[in-house]
């Protein structure tokens, strides 16, 4: 517990005594499950891709941005909901412009253009920016959409009125994701588009939206899945060898079995693991993988139940709040964070198909740590306790 009085009006006095710290520390806790997994995973990816002088080079890198995006974190859960909304609305302009750039000046690889090379910073994934941005825009557009559905209420106003805000600025949040889902798709990046629009659609449904509207939407959802099976041949391959391994190559998914099954319990020991020696991905997308095998089914557990944990925190933390804005910007933010985590430990573990989704906090990126820290430091800031709610509603 640090020393700070609850009569410390200092910045970092009242951050502390406000911001939920028990989330806080869960947050750490896979920040530094993130360090651990880098130091036994990476080394051995390392030397296989880039040579045997290089084993440490993926670990260090990695380690500053777990640093990075930690600092990152708690400098952005300092902020107040207003300043979230306006961070918010700017990171989602540029994240969008960087992420459509992409199609234009990004580079190939494995058939996707998702990543710009920048100078001195390497390369860079901006649609993961996109995504925490984009949940509290569209948050701020519903609340904007209620708070004025209420003002018109209050008016006596009736008729349909179209362009009434009221529904302009919910029509506003559908053409964002239209957008959204246009450039993710033209990468190709579905995982993505699949994250971003579940989680748009949990925040129209708490936010009150028909049930069935939301039911309609889902089912044109798998009207699309559908279709990108039957018009998209890495989709479609994906799908064919979870239903039948014989179809096709299963290397990462039996080597990733393989790892859950050598680890047992308690696993082999740190360091001890074998399959990373030859998954491709084993510091990224089946990090989890080399976590059952080296430390066992127990720390699977204790990792899956710290996201749970998070995502349970926030949204008992929610139950008290009044202001429909830092509901909706906090749910999207939990859907992303929850659901990200999902695919990556079910594709691991063969329960869906194979999806190259970085494990929060955990798989080695530096785009994907630090916009995990920027989409967890707006959650933190949303769920601050409050005296005044003033700075929301403005």
């Amino acid at each position: 517990m640090m020393a700070i009085s609850r009569s410390d009006n200092s910045v970092l006095g009242r951050w502390w005594w406000t911001v939920d710290r028990w989330t806080l520390a869960a947050l750490l806790i896979l920040i530094g499950f993130g360090y651990v997994m880098m130091l036994a995973a990476s080394p051995a990816v390392a030397e296989r891709v880039i040579g045997s002088g290089s084993r440490e080079l993926l670990f260090v890198k990695q380690v500053v941005f777990l640093v990075m995006a930690a600092s990152l974190m708690v400098m952005v859960s300092l902020l107040t909901p207003r300043n979230i909304k306006h961070l918010a609305i700017l990171g989602c302009i540029g994240a969008l412009v960087l992420t459509a750039a992409t199609l234009v000046i990004g580079f190939e690889t494995k058939g996707a253009r998702r990543w710009l090379a920048l100078p001195l910073l390497g390369t860079m994934q901006p649609s993961e920016f996109l995504k925490p941005c984009f949940a509290v825009v569209v948050a701020w557009m519903l609340a904007e959409g209620k708070a004025a559905a209420a003002r018109r209420a209050a008016s006596g106003e009736r008729g349909l009125a179209l362009l009434h805000p009221q529904w302009l600025w919910p029509a506003g949040a559908f053409l964002l994701l239209a957008v959204v889902a246009v450039v993710l798709k033209s990468q190709p990046d579905f995982g993505m588009l699949m994250v971003v629009v579940s989680m748009f659609l949990a925040q129209f449904f708490v936010a009150g939206l028909n049930l069935a509207f939301v039911g309609a939407l889902g089912i044109g959802g798998i009207g699309l899945a559908i279709g990108a099976y039957f018009t998209l041949d890495h989709v479609r391959s994906r799908v064919d060898r979870f239903l039948d391994p014989s179809s096709g190559d299963t290397f990462q998914i039996t080597k990733a079995m393989e790892a859950f099954g050598n680890g047992g319990l308690f696993g082999r020991g740190p360091g001890e693991g074998r399959v990373k020696n030859a998954l491709p991905d084993a510091h990224a997308d089946f990090v989890f993988a080399v976590a059952g095998e080296e430390f066992g089914f127990i720390v699977c557990l204790v990792i899956l139940a710290l996201f749970a944990f998070v995502v349970v925190r926030g949204l008992i933390r929610l139950l008290g709040e009044a202001e429909l804005f830092v509901i909706l910007a906090a749910t999207g933010l939990l859907a992303q964070f929850g659901l990200q985590a999902f695919v990556n430990m079910a594709s691991s573990l063969h329960l869906i198909p194979t999806k190259g989704m970085t494990l929060p906090f955990v798989s080695y990126g530096g785009s994907s740590v630090l916009a995990i820290a920027l989409g967890m430091g707006m959650l933190l800031a949303l769920t601050r306790k409050r005296t005044s709610r003033v700075d929301v509603a403005e």
